[in-house]
């Protein structure tokens, strides 16, 4: 899939401007890599992107990490709610 064999992989708004149909073949691409062992980082504005392949979800504001929840316990409420207070 990838033609290096990295550790870590960084997607960067990965489905952004992409055609609706292609999301779930993205969505299990990221999935394949973590699954074999991957550090996956996602990078995205997409919320129900960022709920659908995260284990673990960190929010940032003003440059700085202000909040660290497990996808598990994670909504768009609580992710909009850390980014904007």
């Amino acid at each position: 899939m990838l033609a290096q064999a990295p550790s870590v992989v960084i997607f960067d708004e990965p489905t952004r401007g992409v055609d609706g149909g292609a999301i779930p073949q993205i969505h299990a691409a990221i999935g394949a890599l973590a699954a074999q062992g991957k550090a996956m980082v996602v990078i995205s504005s997409y919320l129900p992107e960022i709920l659908s392949v995260s284990d673990r979800i960190l929010i940032a504001r003003g440059g700085r990490i202000v909040e660290e929840m497990p996808a598990s316990e994670a909504t768009e409420e609580k992710i909009m709610d850390a980014a904007i207070h």
